[in-house]
């Protein structure tokens, strides 16, 4: 198996940007101390950069990841276990997909 040297730059320049993004930040944070407000402020991006990437699949995806999502969210809301979740809600959109790929053909 050959790689393309674009592809491989490209990979190469994506890795180093991510960890220069990690690196700042803890660099920034061994320069400053936040302030109790600024650190409950930060607790809550986590929260919603998830929520800013399942949105946009939601309303533009269909069934299928409406399907996987839904499921996710009720076994997480019975059994409280995420790896469960996960995979109820990739097994749902994994049937889904079944399901459309049997009809289709």
């Amino acid at each position: 198996m050959s790689m393309d040297p674009a592809t491989l730059l490209a990979i190469i320049g994506m890795a180093l940007a991510t960890y220069a993004c990690r690196a700042g930040g803890y660099w920034l944070f061994r320069q400053i101390t936040p302030t109790p407000f600024i650190r409950s402020v930060l607790g809550y991006i986590p929260g919603t950069l998830f929520v800013s990437f399942v949105i946009p699949s939601l309303v533009t995806g269909g069934l299928q990841p409406t399907v996987g999502a839904a499921a996710t969210l009720l076994t997480m809301i019975l059994t409280r276990t995420l790896g469960l979740a996960m995979l109820a809600g990739t097994a749902a959109a994994w049937a889904v997909y079944a399901v459309k790929q049997a009809v289709l053909f």
